[in-house]
Parts: C-alpha cells; structure tokens; sequence
C-alpha cells in the first residue's frame, strides 16, 4: 500500500490540521521522484501554455494551477516567506474591494508576523502552507516532505483552530512523489497561472509598472501569484482589482475551484 501510513489528532476538514506522524514502512519508493520547476509560459490575455504531461500530472495528483477557463474569475494568492512592511496595506486593499485572497506562510513568517496571519484568519482569508522550513521537497526523504507540510499546519491549527487545505512548494519545486505525499495528507497542491519578477525586495519599479505587468496577462480562471515584499504590488493592488472588474473580471474564493 503506498498511502502515509499517518496519525491524525485532529478533527479531518478538507485536509490534516495537525499532529500527522509519518511512520517508517512507508513506501513510496514506486513514485517518480524527478525534480521539477514550475515554469509557464505567459500569453497576452489567455491561459498560459502548460505541457500536456505536466497537466496530467497535476490532475492525477491532485493538484491545480488554474481554475475554470470557460468564466471570468480570478483568484488571489500571495506568498509569504517573510514580512518587509506591505502586507497590512495589501490587507487594507481586500477589505476595501472585498476581495479574498489566499496567503501562503512559511514556519519563519508565523513565528515573525503572527498578529497579521490572525489578522488573515480574521477577516475571512486563506492561509495555505508554504511548508516550515521553505526547503526543496524533492530533495527530502518521504518522512522529511510530510514533516515540513505537518509542523507548520500543526503549530497554525493550535493557535487559531483553522485547518490548512492548500499546499504550494517552496520556489516551485516539485516532483510527483511530492504532489503525492501532499494528497495523500489532504492537501490540494495550488500553483498559479500568472506571475511576474516582484519577489526582489529592493528592486522598486512602481505601482504603474506592476499593473503593466499583471493586466495584460489577465485569463479565465487565472490563479494569480504576488508577492508582498516590495511596496509596488501594495499600490498596484487596488488599481489591479479595479481594472480587472472593469473587463468584466470576478475575483472569487479558490475553494470554488
């Protein structure tokens, strides 16, 4: 039997909130293993172009990247591997719009910004797991992958009472055996149709440059990844919902997906 062989001390809402054990035995020594990175290559106003085995790939696992291309939704994600001063802006900006939107947290940042993941949780949002430790799962052992997924979710679930559902690999590595070992966890691994170069902290091009960036990529069902580092996507943020919602853009919850 290839599945975790795992114990679970919490209540099971749409994945593992805390307390999963990998015990040895586990094999998951048939799963393919290879490293990949995420990559897509971007399309002026449609889905970006994704190899089909990759596709098939997530769909078995899974796993998504974008949500339904037939309907004009959107849905918001950030990542959030530390905190440099924008996100409490960035979460003025959904409570003004109304939007909600997805937060993927490392262990670092919810020991660093606690009280703006509880402000997260508060105000309606989703806080995915970005893993403890923010290290390439491929190169971790089966045990090693659950134990970077459950530290975190644990030590989420005892401080706010929240099951995690939603899992994105650090840097956007992944393997199969990892989009395995996530599932079989009960998570839903979550990638993104869109993202742009915005992760360089002191690399400030202004809000006018970051809605150049992200408009013309705007697609059905596109799951849009920013990140909160520099104050470019803070003031982009309300000009970008804006705009989006003129084209006729919904933003909604990627619990639809």
């Amino acid at each position: 039997m290839r599945k975790l062989m795992i114990i679970v001390m919490c209540l099971m809402l749409g994945g593992c909130s805390f307390g999963e054990t990998v015990t040895t035995g586990s094999d998951y020594s048939a799963v393919d293993n290879k490293s990949y990175g995420w990559g897509i290559k971007k399309v002026q106003n449609s889905e970006p172009e994704v190899p089909q085995n990759i596709k098939d790939m997530l769909s078995e696992c899974g796993s998504v990247y974008i949500g339904d291309t037939s309907s004009k939704k959107l849905y918001l994600t950030f990542d959030e591997g530390y905190e440099n001063g924008y996100t409490a802006e960035i979460l003025d900006v959904l409570k003004e719009k109304g939007v909600q939107a997805v937060f993927f947290i490392t262990g670092d940042y919810l020991n660093r910004s606690a009280e703006l993941v509880k402000r997260m949780v508060d105000e309606g949002h989703i806080v995915g797991n970005h893993t403890e430790g923010h290290k390439n799962l491929p190169k971790l052992s089966t045990e090693d992958i659950a134990a970077e997924i459950s530290a975190l979710s644990e030590r989420f679930y005892n401080e706010f009472g929240v099951p995690m559902k939603y899992m994105r690999p650090p840097e956007g590595e992944y393997s199969r055996r990892v989009l395995t070992v996530a599932e079989d966890m009960g998570y839903k691994t979550v990638f993104w149709s869109f993202a742009y170069k915005d992760w360089v902290a002191d690399d400030v091009k202004g809000a006018d440059y970051a809605v150049g960036q992200i408009m013309p990529y705007l697609h059905n069902g596109a799951i849009i990844l920013l990140h909160a580092v520099s104050p470019d996507n803070a003031k982009a943020l309300p000009v970008v919902i804006d705009k989006a919602r003129e084209a006729g853009y919904e933003f909604c919850s990627i619990d639809e997906i």
